[in-house]
């Protein structure tokens, strides 16, 4: 969240307590990965553009130096379990109560009133998204992103800026409460339709869809693996035009028919694209209009994405993908503590 800020403009400073080695993503390493300075990729990946800040808020001194900071804060992030902000003399949940103008990100793993700690897996496991992911009658999978903190972030950002926005006409700020559990349940989309609506319990199903094919499907060809999405009757049409099975098309013609007799078409489909090369077929469904996708590893992908690369010194990847805002050179992911006497010094003389 704070690193989508710091891509905006924001001064973003990151409070961290040296006496436990600070923000524990620092020691999440790759095996024989090198990163003596608490810079590892993982915790690269998210800290680009802020400052670093060493306080121990359990020292009565350090704690008050960031009480001394929030009346300058426009937003404080936090991701504070019960009884965690009154240990901090925050009057919680209503901190705006002493900082009239401040905008608290509260962060939490199941909502305001749960002591459960909450991480991504978990949550991932809890709402469905495992049991749902991974091959036919295979074993439940996690998505290899932490998909659901992601999420998350962006729930966070949307209430941020409009709490922003409210302030700008109010003078007072507030508190924007997001959980982990609830923006799951929110982003499940289809699949919670199809069981609220049809009482159908998605199942792992690989790369396809329940409600299109061939949608998500793996063709392959004598070189590589391509990936079609056809969405229309129209589109699947031209996927057999393609194919140089025309005939496919009209004992196939409409979705509903295409996912009831899923199995037995898909390995005719395979068959005609076994025959091919690749490129050469993406080249002949590309012209007629049927998406489809080569498949790649993230390694190859990346070459493909340089305006998404960080450019200041360490290798990194940007988080904004929309245009129509400046695009700015972020400071690097900071060391530990690097840049308390600057932040100090700027923020309270």
């Amino acid at each position: 969240m704070g690193f989508f800020l710091a891509e905006l403009g924001a001064d973003v400073v990151k409070v961290e307590n040296p006496s436990q080695g600070g923000d524990a993503t620092r020691g999440w390493k790759l095996a024989g990965e090198a990163a003596e300075d608490g810079r590892c990729a993982y915790f690269c990946s998210v800290n680009w553009g802020k400052r670093s800040l060493a306080l121990d808020l359990k020292q009565p001194e350090q704690l008050q130096t960031l009480h001394r900071m929030l009346p300058k804060t426009d937003i404080l992030l936090a991701n504070f379990r019960p009884g965690q902000a009154e240990k901090l003399g925050l009057p919680w949940p209503h901190p705006h109560t002493l900082y009239p103008r401040l905008i608290t990100g509260w962060v939490t793993g199941y909502g305001p009133a749960s002591a459960r700690p909450g991480f991504d897996v978990l949550v991932q496991a809890e709402a469905g998204y495992m049991a749902s992911n991974g091959p036919t009658g295979g074993p439940a999978c996690r998505l290899p992103v932490a998909f659901i903190d992601v999420l998350t972030a962006h729930q966070l950002k949307e209430g941020l800026l409009v709490a922003l926005l409210e302030r700008e006409r109010s003078g007072w700020g507030k508190v924007v409460e997001v959980s982990l559990w609830r923006t799951a349940l929110a982003s499940l989309l289809n699949q919670a339709t199809n069981f609220l609506m049809t009482g159908y319990d998605p199942q792992p199903s690989g790369t396809e869809h329940p409600n299109l094919f061939p949608y998500g499907t793996l063709l392959d060809c004598r070189d590589g693996q391509l990936l079609v999405a056809v969405g229309t009757d129209k589109q699947f049409a031209s996927l057999c035009q393609s194919l140089g099975q025309p005939e496919l098309a009209e004992g196939y013609a409409h979705n509903s028919v295409r996912v009831s007799r899923r199995e037995e078409l898909r390995p005719r489909l395979q068959a005609a694209a076994a025959e091919r090369l690749s490129a050469e077929l993406l080249g002949r469904l590309e012209r007629c209009g049927v998406p489809a996708g080569r498949l790649q590893s993230v390694g190859q992908a990346l070459h493909q994405a340089q305006d998404l690369l960080q450019e200041q010194g360490l290798a990194g990847m940007r988080s904004l993908a929309f245009s129509g805002c400046p695009r700015l050179d972020l400071r690097p992911p900071p060391r530990l503590g690097e840049h308390s006497r600057e932040v100090l010094t700027e923020w309270l003389g």
